[in-house]
Formats: structure tokens, C-alpha cells, sequence
């Protein structure tokens, strides 16, 4: 069966190029529109629902891989973030929804090293005060460092879709720089009073950290 228009698959998720996401996939529409996918060897499109509603931008997905398959059609899927693209029209002629739309490209500018430099320190600044340990080497020779970080800075569902509406990947740098500048001393301050409250003797009964 050929696909004429782009599957959507809406989730409470913002997806970006180049991301890596597992996927269950339950529900009966979704194992059909994953189904033809794979038949087909075609991207399907992830775009963010908020109350009923899909945003007009989203991110074309291809499967890498299918890592499980259940006896009544689940199936476990490893995905791949391909392209940012924009809905302008949308059908119901199967079980989910399909699409056409058009490609959204980037402006072609070059962003600031130092503005790279700067948000990479803070990124790692961020994930150092969850308990991990990066390597500087995981932000290097990546075409969309915006992206790579976005996914994991402490964004809301709507300032992750604000960074994959933004068509300039020096305006998007910018903007995580601005959130990360405010994000960052909220998370030393939460936890500075974690450690307070672990070590304070009127909390001794206060659950301790799993």
C-alpha cells in the first residue's frame, strides 16, 4: 500500500532532528500507521497535540529499528528525528491521520563560537548538578547543538516547541542560553535546600534520597 500523504502520529512530545526516541506503540491506529511504515520504508511525522490540537510544526521521524513485537500488534519501536516540517493540510481518509506538507529549512547563518562555548559550559553545568558527568566531546561536530541540548535543559513543552519553531540555529542557541541563565540557579537553590533538608536534625525523619 502506498502512502500519499505523511502519517502524523500527534504526541505529548516534542521530537527534534537528529533525536533519538523509543516508542511503545499500543493503540490500533498507531500500530496500523506504524505497520505501513514499515511496509512502505517511509518517515512518518511526530507533531505535538495540546488540547486537542496539533501544532503546525512538527518533526518527520523513520523507524531504526523494531525492538519488540506482542502477540495482539504492540510493538516497541526505536526512532530516528529527521527533518522539521509544517502541516498545510490534513486528511481523514484512514485510520490515523495523514498529511501534506512542505520542509522547513533553517536560515543559512553561522552562530557565534563563543556563544556555542558558553552554552555548552552551562549544559554541562546543568547535567553536573543532576549527577552527571559529561564529556565536552558529546558537543562536538554537530550541525544542530541547539537541538542535541534542547531535549534535555529543563524545558516546558511549550519552550521545546518554541525552539523547534525557530528557523536560525544562532537565535535558537540564544534562546536556550536566556532559559538556561534562570533555569540553572533554581536547580542550585533546590538543591541547596535538598541537601538542608537531609542534614537538618528537625527533618531526620524526612524521606532520604532514593
Amino acid at each position: 500500500m502506498q502512502l500519499d500523504a505523511l502519517p502524523l502520529f500527534p504526541l505529548e512530545i516534542v521530537l527534534y532532528p537528529d533525536e533519538v526516541l523509543p516508542l511503545h506503540i499500543f493503540e490500533g491506529k498507531y500500530i496500523d500507521l506504524i505497520s505501513d511504515c514499515l511496509q512502505e520504508k517511509a518517515p512518518f511525522g511526530i507533531v505535538l497535540i495540546t488540547d486537542g490540537k496539533l501544532k503546525e510544526i512538527g518533526c518527520t521521524a523513520s523507524i531504526g529499528k523494531v525492538t519488540e513485537t506482542f502477540e495482539d500488534g504492540r510493538k516497541n519501536v526505536i526512532v530516528t528525528g529527521l527533518e522539521r516540517f509544517r502541516i498545510t493540510h490534513v486528511y481523514h481518509s484512514r485510520t490515523y491521520l495523514t498529511a501534506d506538507f512542505e520542509t522547513v529549512i533553517d536560515q543559512k547563518e553561522q552562530s557565534e563560537a563563543e556563544l556555542i562555548e558558553r552554552l555548552i559550559a552551562q549544559h554541562i553545568k546543568l547535567l553536573e548538578l543532576a549527577g552527571r558527568t559529561p564529556s565536552p566531546s558529546l558537543y562536538q561536530d554537530r550541525n544542530r547543538l541547539s537541538y542535541f541540548i534542547a531535549h534535555n535543559a529543563g524545558l516546558t513543552l511549550e519552550q521545546k516547541q518554541n525552539v523547534l519553531e525557530d528557523d536560525a540555529e544562532s537565535s535558537r542557541i540564544k534562546y536556550l542560553i536566556d532559559h538556561l541563565q534562570q533555569f540553572i540557579p533554581a536547580v542550585e537553590e533546590a538543591e541547596s535546600i535538598r541537601k538542608q533538608i537531609r542534614t537538618n536534625g528537625h527533618f531526620k525523619d524526612f524521606p532520604p534520597e532514593s
